[in-house]
Protein backbone atom coordinates (compact mmCIF):
# COMPACT_ATOMS: atom_id res chain seq x y z
CA UNK A 1 0.00 0.00 0.00
CA UNK A 2 1.36 3.41 -0.96
CA UNK A 3 1.31 5.72 2.04
CA UNK A 4 0.30 8.90 0.19
CA UNK A 5 -2.13 9.94 -2.53
CA UNK A 6 -4.96 7.62 -1.52
CA UNK A 7 -8.61 8.17 -0.75
CA UNK A 8 -9.24 6.21 2.44
CA UNK A 9 -12.43 5.33 4.30
CA UNK A 10 -12.02 4.31 7.97
CA UNK A 11 -15.31 3.37 9.66
CA UNK A 12 -15.15 3.11 13.44
CA UNK A 13 -12.59 5.91 13.61
CA UNK A 14 -14.05 8.42 16.07
CA UNK A 15 -11.54 7.43 18.75
CA UNK A 16 -8.57 5.20 19.53
CA UNK A 17 -6.47 3.58 16.83
CA UNK A 18 -8.89 4.51 14.04
CA UNK A 19 -8.84 8.24 14.75
CA UNK A 20 -5.08 8.37 15.36
CA UNK A 21 -4.48 6.48 12.12
CA UNK A 22 -6.87 8.77 10.24
CA UNK A 23 -5.04 11.89 11.43
CA UNK A 24 -1.62 10.51 10.51
CA UNK A 25 -2.76 9.37 7.07
CA UNK A 26 -4.39 12.73 6.42
CA UNK A 27 -1.09 14.41 7.30
CA UNK A 28 0.57 12.18 4.69
CA UNK A 29 -1.41 13.78 1.85
CA UNK A 30 -4.25 11.28 1.74
CA UNK A 31 -7.93 12.13 1.47
CA UNK A 32 -9.48 10.57 4.58
CA UNK A 33 -13.10 9.89 5.41
CA UNK A 34 -13.96 8.60 8.87
CA UNK A 35 -17.18 6.95 9.96
CA UNK A 36 -18.88 6.63 13.32
CA UNK A 37 -22.22 6.27 15.09
CA UNK A 38 -22.30 9.59 16.97
CA UNK A 39 -23.01 12.78 15.06
CA UNK A 40 -21.60 15.04 17.78
CA UNK A 41 -18.26 13.22 17.73
CA UNK A 42 -18.07 13.37 13.94
CA UNK A 43 -18.78 17.11 13.99
CA UNK A 44 -16.12 17.67 16.67
CA UNK A 45 -13.51 15.73 14.68
CA UNK A 46 -14.35 17.63 11.49
CA UNK A 47 -13.81 20.93 13.35
CA UNK A 48 -10.56 19.82 14.99
CA UNK A 49 -9.13 18.26 11.82
CA UNK A 50 -10.09 20.39 8.80
CA UNK A 51 -10.01 18.40 5.60
CA UNK A 52 -11.06 15.09 7.11
CA UNK A 53 -14.51 14.16 5.85
CA UNK A 54 -17.05 12.32 8.01
CA UNK A 55 -20.00 10.00 7.50
CA UNK A 56 -22.56 8.57 9.90
CA UNK A 57 -22.35 4.77 10.03
CA UNK A 58 -23.16 1.94 12.41
CA UNK A 59 -21.00 -1.00 11.36
CA UNK A 60 -23.30 -3.41 13.26
CA UNK A 61 -26.23 -2.41 11.02
CA UNK A 62 -26.35 -3.68 7.43
CA UNK A 63 -28.69 -0.90 6.25
CA UNK A 64 -26.46 1.77 7.78
CA UNK A 65 -23.45 0.32 5.95
CA UNK A 66 -25.36 0.37 2.65
CA UNK A 67 -26.39 4.02 3.14
CA UNK A 68 -22.93 5.15 4.22
CA UNK A 69 -21.13 3.35 1.41
CA UNK A 70 -23.37 5.01 -1.17
CA UNK A 71 -22.66 8.40 0.45
CA UNK A 72 -18.91 7.81 0.54
CA UNK A 73 -18.69 6.64 -3.06
CA UNK A 74 -20.94 9.45 -4.25
CA UNK A 75 -18.67 12.07 -2.68
CA UNK A 76 -15.38 10.22 -3.26
CA UNK A 77 -15.51 8.13 -6.45
CA UNK A 78 -11.73 7.77 -6.37
CA UNK A 79 -11.84 5.82 -3.08
CA UNK A 80 -9.15 3.13 -3.18
CA UNK A 81 -8.52 2.11 0.45
CA UNK A 82 -10.92 0.65 3.00
CA UNK A 83 -9.71 0.19 6.58
CA UNK A 84 -12.27 -1.92 8.46
CA UNK A 85 -11.48 -0.65 11.95
CA UNK A 86 -14.60 -1.03 14.09
CA UNK A 87 -14.59 -3.55 16.93
CA UNK A 88 -15.70 -4.20 20.51
CA UNK A 89 -14.14 -6.27 23.30
CA UNK A 90 -16.16 -7.58 26.26
CA UNK A 91 -15.36 -9.93 29.14
CA UNK A 92 -17.45 -13.09 29.22
CA UNK A 93 -18.13 -15.97 31.61
CA UNK A 94 -18.81 -19.20 29.72
CA UNK A 95 -19.90 -21.21 32.75
CA UNK A 96 -23.54 -20.39 31.95
CA UNK A 97 -25.32 -18.91 28.91
CA UNK A 98 -26.27 -15.75 30.81
CA UNK A 99 -22.57 -14.95 31.04
CA UNK A 100 -21.81 -14.92 27.34
CA UNK A 101 -24.60 -15.51 24.80
CA UNK A 102 -25.77 -11.91 24.33
CA UNK A 103 -22.24 -10.54 24.38
CA UNK A 104 -21.02 -13.18 21.94
CA UNK A 105 -23.76 -12.37 19.44
CA UNK A 106 -23.05 -8.64 19.64
CA UNK A 107 -19.30 -9.17 19.33
CA UNK A 108 -19.67 -11.41 16.28
CA UNK A 109 -22.04 -8.95 14.62
CA UNK A 110 -19.68 -6.03 15.14
CA UNK A 111 -16.25 -7.62 14.79
CA UNK A 112 -16.89 -10.18 12.05
CA UNK A 113 -20.13 -9.44 10.21
CA UNK A 114 -19.29 -5.72 10.26
CA UNK A 115 -16.05 -6.06 8.25
CA UNK A 116 -17.64 -8.66 5.95
CA UNK A 117 -20.52 -6.29 5.19
CA UNK A 118 -18.13 -3.37 4.71
CA UNK A 119 -16.04 -5.32 2.25
CA UNK A 120 -19.21 -6.39 0.49
CA UNK A 121 -20.29 -2.76 0.13
CA UNK A 122 -17.02 -1.64 -1.48
CA UNK A 123 -15.46 -4.66 -3.18
CA UNK A 124 -16.88 -4.09 -6.66
CA UNK A 125 -15.83 -0.45 -6.62
CA UNK A 126 -12.34 -1.23 -5.33
CA UNK A 127 -11.76 -3.62 -8.21
CA UNK A 128 -12.26 -0.71 -10.64
CA UNK A 129 -9.34 1.19 -9.10
CA UNK A 130 -5.85 0.59 -10.52
CA UNK A 131 -4.31 0.23 -7.05
CA UNK A 132 -6.63 -0.60 -4.14
CA UNK A 133 -6.21 -1.96 -0.63
CA UNK A 134 -8.44 -3.52 2.02
CA UNK A 135 -6.93 -3.26 5.50
CA UNK A 136 -8.43 -5.69 7.98
CA UNK A 137 -7.77 -5.35 11.71
CA UNK A 138 -7.18 -8.47 13.76
CA UNK A 139 -5.30 -8.61 17.08
CA UNK A 140 -2.50 -10.38 18.89
CA UNK A 141 -5.40 -12.23 20.55
CA UNK A 142 -6.16 -13.86 17.19
CA UNK A 143 -3.04 -15.94 17.85
CA UNK A 144 -2.88 -16.21 21.66
CA UNK A 145 -6.14 -16.38 23.67
CA UNK A 146 -7.02 -14.16 26.58
CA UNK A 147 -9.26 -16.29 28.80
CA UNK A 148 -11.63 -13.44 29.70
CA UNK A 149 -12.65 -12.62 26.10
CA UNK A 150 -13.41 -15.82 24.13
CA UNK A 151 -15.71 -14.22 21.54
CA UNK A 152 -13.33 -11.34 20.87
CA UNK A 153 -10.45 -13.78 20.39
CA UNK A 154 -12.57 -15.91 18.06
CA UNK A 155 -13.69 -13.00 15.89
CA UNK A 156 -10.14 -11.73 15.51
CA UNK A 157 -8.90 -15.22 14.61
CA UNK A 158 -11.69 -15.31 12.02
CA UNK A 159 -10.58 -11.94 10.65
CA UNK A 160 -7.06 -13.34 10.24
CA UNK A 161 -8.27 -16.33 8.25
CA UNK A 162 -10.74 -14.19 6.31
CA UNK A 163 -7.83 -11.95 5.30
CA UNK A 164 -5.73 -14.93 4.24
CA UNK A 165 -8.61 -16.36 2.20
CA UNK A 166 -9.82 -13.28 0.35
CA UNK A 167 -6.22 -12.33 -0.42
CA UNK A 168 -6.03 -15.56 -2.43
CA UNK A 169 -9.35 -14.92 -4.18
CA UNK A 170 -8.41 -11.34 -5.08
CA UNK A 171 -4.89 -12.17 -6.25
CA UNK A 172 -5.90 -11.66 -9.88
CA UNK A 173 -7.36 -8.21 -9.21
CA UNK A 174 -5.96 -4.78 -8.35
CA UNK A 175 -7.03 -5.18 -4.70
CA UNK A 176 -4.45 -6.00 -2.04
CA UNK A 177 -5.43 -7.30 1.41
CA UNK A 178 -3.30 -6.20 4.37
CA UNK A 179 -3.94 -7.35 7.94
CA UNK A 180 -3.09 -4.93 10.76
CA UNK A 181 -2.27 -6.88 13.95
CA UNK A 182 -2.35 -4.62 17.03
CA UNK A 183 -1.20 -5.57 20.51
CA UNK A 184 -3.01 -4.15 23.53
CA UNK A 185 -2.94 -0.39 22.88
CA UNK A 186 -3.84 2.39 25.31
CA UNK A 187 -7.35 3.10 24.06
CA UNK A 188 -10.85 2.91 25.55
CA UNK A 189 -11.47 -0.55 24.06
CA UNK A 190 -11.82 -1.99 27.59
CA UNK A 191 -12.24 -0.24 30.97
CA UNK A 192 -8.91 1.06 32.26
CA UNK A 193 -6.98 0.20 29.10
CA UNK A 194 -6.13 3.84 28.35
CA UNK A 195 -3.81 3.94 31.37
CA UNK A 196 -2.69 0.31 31.52
CA UNK A 197 1.11 0.06 31.75
CA UNK A 198 1.21 -3.23 29.86
CA UNK A 199 -0.58 -1.66 26.87
CA UNK A 200 1.37 0.10 24.11
CA UNK A 201 1.02 3.90 23.99
CA UNK A 202 -1.37 4.83 21.18
CA UNK A 203 0.99 7.31 19.52
CA UNK A 204 3.84 4.79 19.54
CA UNK A 205 1.66 2.12 17.96
CA UNK A 206 0.34 4.33 15.17
CA UNK A 207 3.80 5.78 14.42
CA UNK A 208 5.29 2.30 14.10
CA UNK A 209 2.35 0.94 12.10
CA UNK A 210 2.42 3.81 9.60
CA UNK A 211 6.19 3.41 9.27
CA UNK A 212 5.70 -0.28 8.47
CA UNK A 213 3.01 0.54 5.90
CA UNK A 214 5.54 2.89 4.30
CA UNK A 215 8.63 0.67 4.39
CA UNK A 216 6.92 -2.69 3.77
CA UNK A 217 4.63 -1.76 0.91
CA UNK A 218 4.11 -5.41 -0.10
CA UNK A 219 3.50 -6.73 3.44
CA UNK A 220 0.58 -9.08 4.01
CA UNK A 221 0.57 -8.27 7.74
CA UNK A 222 1.58 -5.17 9.69
CA UNK A 223 3.11 -6.54 12.87
CA UNK A 224 4.70 -4.10 15.32
CA UNK A 225 7.46 -5.35 17.62
CA UNK A 226 5.19 -5.28 20.67
CA UNK A 227 2.77 -7.87 19.25
CA UNK A 228 5.35 -10.37 17.97
CA UNK A 229 5.38 -12.16 21.36
CA UNK A 230 1.71 -13.10 20.82
CA UNK A 231 1.76 -13.43 17.04
CA UNK A 232 4.62 -15.89 16.69
CA UNK A 233 4.44 -18.02 19.86
CA UNK A 234 3.33 -21.11 17.98
CA UNK A 235 6.02 -20.69 15.32
CA UNK A 236 8.70 -20.22 17.97
CA UNK A 237 7.51 -23.29 19.85
CA UNK A 238 6.75 -21.48 23.11
CA UNK A 239 2.98 -21.09 22.64
CA UNK A 240 2.01 -22.62 26.01
CA UNK A 241 4.39 -20.26 27.80
CA UNK A 242 3.00 -17.28 25.90
CA UNK A 243 -0.58 -18.25 26.85
CA UNK A 244 0.42 -18.64 30.50
CA UNK A 245 2.29 -15.34 30.53
CA UNK A 246 -0.53 -13.38 28.88
CA UNK A 247 -3.19 -14.72 31.21
CA UNK A 248 -0.98 -14.40 34.26
CA UNK A 249 -0.44 -10.72 33.49
CA UNK A 250 -4.19 -10.28 33.00
CA UNK A 251 -4.89 -11.76 36.43
CA UNK A 252 -2.32 -9.48 38.04
CA UNK A 253 -3.97 -6.41 36.48
CA UNK A 254 -7.54 -7.47 37.30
Amino acid sequence: MNITGNTIFIPGATSGIGLALAVQLHERANTVIIGGRRTELLEKIAQEHPGIDTVLIDTADAESIARASAQVLGAHPDLNVLIAMAGIMRAEDWHSPDGFLATAETTITTNLLGPIRLIGAFIEHLQTRPDATIVTVSSGLAFTPLSATPSYNATKAAIHMLSESIRLQLANTSVKVVELVPPAVRTALTPGQETREAAMPLEDFVNEAVSLFETQSDAKEIVVERVKFLRYGEARGDYDQVVATLNGLALQEA
